[in-house]
C-alpha cells in the first residue's frame, strides 16, 4: 500500500535528488507537514538555489552512503536514482524506508481514475494523445507524471481522469489504477535495472496493480508475461482500432489516413490506436473524440522536423536512446537520402539487431559520434557499414552539412542517451537545432500538462 504523508509525520525524512521531482517533494512537504524538519542531498551546483527556496532544510551535498541513508526513516528517492544501488540495500537492511513523489500521491490520492501508460517507446506521445482525446469529449483531464510534470506538482487538484505516464523507473510505486497501457517491450535503462530481465519485471509490475490491461498484441514479451491477468485487451484489434496500410480503421470503417495525423510514422498511427482503444475502454466515445486529433501537436525531440536550410531538412529525433527508436525513425522517412547521425552515451545496449536491419536499409550516410560511436562502429562495420566517426555531436552536425545532398535529410536519432555531452535529451536537441543553423526558433514545450 502506498504510503500517505501523515506516515511521515515525526519521522527522519530526507529527500534524495533535486532535479523536478525532488522539488515537487519538497513543496508537499512544506504543504503537508510545514515546519517538519528534512534533510535534501543534491549536488553541489545544486545547493545554493536549494538553500535559497528551501530555507528549513538541512541541505547536505553530494549522494549519501548507507550510513548517511540509514539515519533517516523515510528517503523520497527521485527516479533517476537506481533503486538496485548497493547503498539503498545495506539502508533498507538496518530499517530506512523508501518511497518517492509517485508513491505518496497514489497515496493521497487512492479514489483517483488512472490510466497509467508505459512502455519502452511510445508512452509519452500515447498519453498526450490520450488526454488530448479525453478533452475532445469535454473531460477535465490531467496529463502528469514522467512526461515532465510531477504528480506532486498536482497533488490538490481535481480531474474527471488521470492521465499519468510511467517510466521504468516509476512502474513499481503506482497503484491502484483503472486501466494500465503497455505500448511495448524491449531492451533498455540497464544501468539503473541491472539486466533485461529485471527491467521487464519492473515494467511488468504496473499490470499487477490495475483492473485492466492494454496491451500492444504484436509484442511477445507482452503476449507471454501478461497472459495471466484477469483483464487484458489488446491493440491493434481487427474488430477495432486497427491500421490497413496507412489508414486508421475501426473494423471494417475507414476513420484517418495517416496523413491526416500531424505526427509522422506509421507508429505514431499505431500509438493512436492505442490511445483511441484506451478511450473506449473508459467509456469514451473514440470516435466523437477522433476529429480532434487534427490540434494535436507532437512533442518536442520526438521526430520534429526543424526546418530547411540549403535545401536539407532537420529532423530533431533527441529523444530516440535506443538502437530499436533509431530504427523507427529511420523507417518514417524511408525512400528520402538520409544522413543519420548516432551515438552517445554507452549502456552497453545491443546494436547487433539495428546493425542486420540497418544492411538491408541503408540510409545515404551514418555519422557516429559520442562514447558509445567506437563500440557501435564495430558492430555496424561487421555488418558491412561503414559509419563515419567523430569525437562529438557538434562534428557530426559539421559533417553532415557537408555530405548530405539538396533534397536531403539530416536526423539526429541517437539510439543513446545524451548524459556523455549534455545534462538530457532535450538540450541535446537543442544544441542540434542550433548547431544545424535552421532559423526558426524551437518550441521546446510539452502542451497539455496539468488539467484542462
Amino acid at each position: 500500500m502506498s504510503p500517505r504523508f501523515e506516515d511521515l509525520a515525526g519521522r527522519r525524512v530526507a529527500v534524495w535528488g533535486y532535479g523536478r521531482e525532488g522539488r515537487a517533494a519538497l513543496r508537499a512537504l512544506a504543504q503537508r507537514l510545514p515546519r517538519h524538519p528534512v534533510t535534501l542531498w543534491c549536488d553541489a551546483s545544486e545547493a545554493l538555489h536549494a538553500r535559497e527556496e528551501f530555507p528549513g532544510a538541512r541541505i547536505e551535498v553530494g549522494p549519501p552512503d548507507a550510513g548517511a541513508l540509514a539515519r533517516a526513516d523515510w528517503v523520497i528517492k527521485s527516479p533517476g536514482i537506481s533503486a538496485y544501488r548497493p547503498e539503498i540495500a545495506e539502508a533498507k537492511a538496518r530499517g530506512t524506508c523508501f518511497t518517492s513523489g509517485t508513491a505518496l500521491w497514489f497515496g493521497e490520492r487512492p479514489d483517483a481514475r488512472v490510466v497509467a501508460v508505459t512502455g519502452t517507446k511510445g508512452k509519452s506521445t500515447t498519453s498526450a494523445l490520450l488526454a488530448h482525446l479525453a478533452r475532445g469529449l469535454g473531460w477535465r483531464t490531467a496529463l502528469a507524471g514522467n512526461i515532465g510534470l510531477p504528480l506532486l506538482e498536482l497533488l490538490d487538484a481535481s480531474a474527471d481522469l488521470w492521465v499519468v505516464e510511467l517510466s521504468s523507473f516509476q512502474t513499481g510505486e503506482a497503484g491502484p489504477v483503472g486501466l494500465a497501457v503497455f505500448t511495448n517491450l524491449y531492451e533498455e535503462h540497464l544501468d539503473w535495472h541491472g539486466s533485461v530481465a529485471r527491467y521487464h519485471a519492473d515494467k511488468l509490475r504496473l499490470a499487477s496493480v490495475a483492473r485492466a490491461v492494454l496491451r500492444d498484441v504484436d509484442d511477445p514479451i507482452l503476449a507471454s508475461a501478461l497472459q495471466g491477468h484477469q483483464q487484458v485487451h489488446g491493440f491493434p484489434s481487427p474488430d477495432g482500432w486497427h491500421l490497413q496500410g496507412t489508414t486508421l480503421r475501426h473494423g471494417r470503417r475507414e476513420a484517418l489516413h495517416g496523413a491526416a495525423l500531424p505526427l509522422p510514422g506509421a507508429h505514431n498511427l499505431r500509438n493512436l490506436c492505442a490511445a483511441l482503444a484506451a478511450l473506449e475502454l473508459l467509456g469514451g466515445d473514440a470516435w466523437a473524440a477522433l476529429p480532434s486529433v487534427a490540434s494535436f501537436r507532437g512533442l518536442p525531440h520526438r521526430l520534429q522536423v526543424l526546418g530547411t536550410r540549403d535545401g536539407i531538412t532537420w529532423i530533431d529525433d533527441s529523444i530516440s536512446t535506443t538502437p530499436a527508436a533509431s530504427q523507427v525513425a529511420l523507417e518514417s522517412v524511408a525512400g528520402k537520402p538520409v544522413t543519420l547521425i548516432l551515438g552517445g552515451f554507452d549502456r552497453g545496449l545491443d546494436w547487433s539487431g539495428f546493425a542486420h536491419w540497418l544492411t538491408a536499409h541503408p540510409p545515404h550516410a551514418v555519422v557516429l559520434q559520442g562514447a558509445c560511436a567506437e563500440r557501435v562502429a564495430s558492430v555496424l562495420g561487421g555488418r558491412g557499414s561503414a559509419p563515419q566517426q567523430v569525437p562529438e555531436l557538434r562534428a557530426a552536425v559539421e559533417w553532415a552539412k557537408a555530405h548530405t545532398p539538396p533534397g536531403g535529410i539530416v536526423l539526429l536519432s541517437p539510439g543513446a542517451p545524451s548524459f556523455d555531452q549534455f545534462r538530457n535529451y532535450a538540450e541535446r536537441g537543442q544544441a542540434f537545432a542550433h548547431w544545424s543553423g535552421v532559423p526558426s526558433p524551437i518550441d521546446d514545450s510539452i502542451s497539455g500538462l496539468g488539467v484542462e
